[in-house]
């Protein structure tokens, strides 16, 4: 038999399993993981686990790391002692026995390399970006050993694999970038022989290691970048995001409790959706995935029976006009007008070579012949942005800006869709509009305050009557009965 028909057999039963950290908050949440994965183990499937930091702890590992980069060596410290005590309460009431003793060892290990770590760094003063990405490391390097040890406490045949052997990237610390070629290699020859022997690893999400075997960390939301690189490693099956929602909603249920859950969405509209703002997804989840056309499930690990929202290459027909509604607050608007620049070539690319030396993202642009408005989510290097950008034009800038994101297939094929959605919000004052740049998003920028009433007004327009084929409208069917 051929290595590809070897492969292809071995991995369409193959599921990778991410599980966040509000699904591995306490014990009892890391026993419910612990069923789930069992459930799809009893339907012939073949999972790798792939696991955040428990809640709340990646937050508290850069707290620890910022105070042993001023010098606070106490408080760091105490920061940890509390991440301490906090993982080995769990491990002692998941496990017992060996394996208590065994999981409990490693912790404490974990958590004295850890204090080496942020002793150092108070001693020398300075935190650097490779120093981090080890500091914020260890919530899933330790997580990983407590989730295998439960799961071997109760009869699953896990086994812990360190990440960082098998997902190797670049340099850039902070939001290192996979090498995916090495990450597959790796992948076959470390992790697909235990998958085969009938074994369930368990691997650390977020973190990866250069070729050299130092520390890195994938950036926000890494967790589930890992879990795509993965699937998409070892040409999985598919790709379950297990969270504490029932998949992707048409918006914030918070801001609008009939918000509904998308039965199925394309990769693309997910993709969209994500990076502007709704926070089920990391933006970059999506695209091994969609490289190796890999079906993405988004799951809730506190009500494992709904059938979630699935994410796949192709959108299904839709009588509606969006899947969804995002907002991304926290926005900043950057005027920049030059009118010396007039006709001048090269304009935009000057301008744009500042966004690109400081690292920066933009989320909208919009031109005139001398001007540019155009958004930024990151405050970190503004100021040198500002500074760099002066020398070719007159800058202002506005904070306190949010982006409303709708989404769904062919929008320019609707007529009057832009009258409907502006319509909708005209009491509203809108100051930037993307329209056309994609066929499946119409964004506008507005301030922050207004977000919760332009998400109502919006909301109410138009998912009075949605597509029950796309949308689970039982929900609404049995609140009106109850």
């Amino acid at each position: 038999m051929s290595e590809l028909n070897r492969l292809g057999e071995a991995h369409a039963n193959l599921v990778v399993m991410k599980f966040g950290g509000t699904s591995l908050e306490n014990a009892t949440a890391i026993l419910r993981t612990a069923e789930i994965v069992r459930g799809r183990l009893k339907r012939g499937l073949k999972p790798i686990v792939v696991v955040s930091a428990m809640a709340k702890v990646t937050d508290q590992l850069l707290a620890a790391a910022a105070a042993a980069g001023c010098g606070d060596k106490k408080g760091a410290l105490m920061i940890a002692a509390r991440l301490r005590n906090r993982h080995i309460e769990t491990t002692s009431d998941l496990l017992s026995g060996e394996l208590f003793t065994e999981v409990e060892l490693a912790v404490r290990r974990g958590f004295d390399l850890l204090d080496d770590l942020l002793r150092g760094i108070a001693a020398v003063g300075e935190l650097t970006p490779r120093t981090r990405d080890n500091v914020v490391s260890f919530g899933e390097r330790l997580s990983s050993r407590m989730v295998a040890g439960a799961f071997a406490q109760h009869g699953l045949n896990a086994v812990r694999i360190d990440s960082r052997a098998s997902i190797i990237t670049d340099d850039h610390y902070g939001k290192a970038v996979p090498q995916e070629a090495a990450i597959e290699a790796k992948l076959t020859e470390l992790v697909l022989p235990l998958v085969e022997a009938g074994q369930t690893p368990v691997m650390g999400g977020f973190i990866g290691a250069t070729a050299d075997g130092i520390t890195t960390t994938l950036g926000r939301g890494g967790s589930d970048f890992t879990a795509a690189l993965v699937g998409g490693g070892l040409h999985a099956g598919a790709i379950e995001i297990w969270t504490d929602v029932n998949g992707i909603m048409t918006t914030d249920p918070r801001i609008c409790p009939d918000a509904l859950r998308v039965k199925t969405i394309s990769f693309e509209e997910a993709a969209e959706l994500a990076y502007f703002g709704a926070k089920v997804l990391h933006p970059a989840t999506i695209l091994p995935a969609v490289q190796k056309s890999i079906p993405v499930w988004v799951l809730n690990s506190r009500n494992p029976e709904n059938e979630g929202t699935k994410i796949t290459a192709m959108a299904p027909p839709c009588a509606s006009p969006f899947k969804s509604i995002a907002a991304k607050k926290r926005l900043t608007i950057i005027d920049i007008v030059a009118s010396r620049m007039l006709m001048t070539h090269g304009y935009l690319k000057s301008v744009f070579d500042v966004f690109d030396k400081f690292h920066c993202a933009i989320d909208m642009v919009s031109t005139s012949e001398v001007s540019i408005s155009l958004t930024v989510d990151s405050n970190e290097r503004l100021p040198e942005i500002c500074e760099e950008l002066g020398k070719i034009a007159d800058v202002k800038m506005e904070g306190h800006k949010a982006l409303i994101c709708m989404v769904g297939e062919d929008i320019r094929g609707h007529n009057g869709m832009a009258g409907r959605v502006f319509s909708a919000v005209k009491h509203i004052n809108v100051r930037m509009i993307s329209q056309g740049a994609s066929e499946i998003n119409m964004s506008f920028m507005i301030e922050e305050s207004d977000v919760e009433d332009a998400v109502r007004s919006l909301h109410a327009e138009f998912f009075v009557d949605p597509d029950p084929t796309v949308f689970d409208t039982e929900v609404r069917v049995v609140a009106a009965k109850a």
